[in-house]
């Protein structure tokens, strides 16, 4: 997944199968940056608890917000 010039990232989750009480199909999450995990096919996201975990980066796909969508989801979390 690339990575957005301002450094937050949004991912739709397109997956859940191993994850379905964590994950929810076709929702918004936002992504953590860890670089670690990346190189493992890892995401990091933060999820309804406010916690950040990781899962297969498969499970997902990146999306393009427009910047105020970007401002207004990371001020409702």
């Amino acid at each position: 997944m690339r990575r957005r010039n301002n450094g937050t990232r949004f991912v739709v989750c397109v997956r859940s199968a191993r994850y379905r009480a964590s994950l929810e199909l076709r929702k918004i999450y936002e992504v953590v940056p860890d670089e670690r995990a990346a190189a493992r096919h890892f995401v990091r996201i933060v999820d309804e608890s406010g916690e950040d975990y990781l899962y297969p980066e498969n499970y997902f796909l990146p999306i393009e917000l427009p910047k105020k969508v970007e401002k207004l989801l990371r001020l409702a979390s």
